[in-house]
């Protein structure tokens, strides 16, 4: 029987060449080249795997790396699966964590899950892909099912997880429950018979496990394709909500625009590597420039800005939120359109300054509102206010905390 044509290996050769554009591992390729090579005789399409939990309500720039490769996979003609792990998320994994982390209550995790799909339909044809949710099978899924599932596994080689390892040296404490995480995804791939599963290098171990379960129910074991993970804003934790170090993907243009141009020049150059996607060649020279120490690095911040709000909004709102940057940020102008709000004011005729930060600027708490003054952030109608005690009368005001948030107050 002969092998493949050469216009088929040509192929091949040209996905595996995208496959691999960002990767930091990619176990299996030898195995998934031979289905490739099936694929594009007119075979099966390949099911590729990406999962996320519903943990918060809102994806980031963090999820788009593996979420762009998702979508690299449907450009090529495969079958794009995103897996919403409604039933994981109740588990939560604790990868990276110190200690348990919190489990999540059913109504929230609804909520959470509720968002994702259309925040997914920014980057994928979701027309064109399959969203699924594991309570699909787990909750079908009988206890001496799972007696089996946890049988496939033994407690060496989940201590053979870093952060298990480290919890286990250290003698901190891991529950049962922690240790059904990896399992519960591996099982994931076997109910949607992945032949490959995506994810963060901070999902290596739990997909590798998959590789292993997938054996054991006499499946072929799915390719394992790990990308790097984004650093947050501040510049030193991954990108994650809980952080509170995000760029939300439906953030609004404005917002998003002004986190992308507060980082720094050299995670700006780590979210270029990154966040390309294979796409922004063309900024390469610019920014081996920056990185030697020449170039206009905040040239190239704007770009990057507008191109990533393109991504996720549009032109028009990218070149907007371009011009309110430079005038309210860069220039120091009040924004054309300030929201104006109605206070009330107390039975003394005066109103609080920390409750007016709270309530007219979205700031979450008192202590955070008087930080913001202490730091010189606040102003009220452009002159710098120090006094957190300070009450005000009943007019009109214009309040604002840092460089981009503004509000038009009328108080009485």
């Amino acid at each position: 029987m002969s092998g493949p044509s050469s216009a088929t290996k040509q192929e091949v050769e040209r996905q595996l060449e995208v496959i691999r554009r960002g990767a930091e591992t990619f176990v299996g390729e030898e195995e998934l080249r031979v289905r490739l090579a099936e694929a594009v005789e007119g075979g099966r399409p390949l099911r590729v795997k990406l999962g996320m939990d519903p943990s918060a309500p809102d994806l980031h720039l963090g999820h788009t790396v593996t979420l762009e490769k998702l979508r690299a996979f449907q450009e090529l003609g495969h079958v794009p699966i995103f897996l919403i792990g409604d039933f994981t998320a109740a588990i939560g994994d604790p990868t990276g964590r110190k200690k348990t982390r919190p489990a999540l209550d059913e109504e929230t995790i609804r909520a959470n899950a509720a968002t994702y799909v259309a925040q997914v339909g920014r980057i994928l044809d979701v027309e064109r892909a399959e969203i699924r949710y594991n309570r699909e099978w787990m909750d079908a899924l009988r206890p001496a099912e799972l007696v089996r599932l946890c049988s496939m596994v033994t407690v060496a080689r989940m201590l053979e997880r870093d952060d298990f390892a480290r919890r286990y040296a250290a003698g901190e404490a891991i529950s049962i429950h922690e240790f059904l995480y990896p399992l519960v995804q591996a099982y994931d791939s076997v109910a949607l018979e992945a032949d490959v599963e995506l994810g963060g290098t901070d999902q290596t171990f739990n997909l590798l496990v998959g590789r292993e379960i997938q054996r054991q129910f006499g499946q072929a074991p799915q390719a394992v394709i790990t990308h790097p993970l984004l650093v947050g804003t501040d510049g030193r934790e991954k990108m994650s909500k809980s952080v509170g170090n995000t760029v939300g993907i439906s953030d609004p243009p404005e917002e998003m625009y002004g986190r992308i141009m507060s980082v720094s020049d050299g995670l700006l150059l780590d979210w270029i590597r990154t966040l390309g996607f294979g796409r922004w060649d063309d900024l390469a020279p610019r920014a081996a420039e920056v990185e030697g120490g020449g170039g206009d690095p905040l040239a190239l911040k704007h770009e990057v800005a507008r191109r990533l709000v393109e991504r996720f909004h549009d032109a028009q709102a990218a070149e907007a939120a371009a011009g309110h940057f430079r005038r309210v940020v860069q220039r120091g102008e009040t924004p054309e359109d300030v929201p104006e709000c109605v206070l009330p004011i107390g039975d003394d005729g005066t109103a609080g300054l920390l409750d007016l930060i709270r309530t007219a600027l979205g700031v979450p708490s008192n202590s955070e509102a008087r930080r913001l003054v202490a730091q010189g952030a606040v102003a009220l109608d452009g002159e710098a206010v120090r006094d957190p005690t300070l009450r005000l009368g009943p007019g009109r005001y214009l309040l604002r905390a840092g460089k981009r948030r503004f509000a038009r107050i009328r108080l009485g």
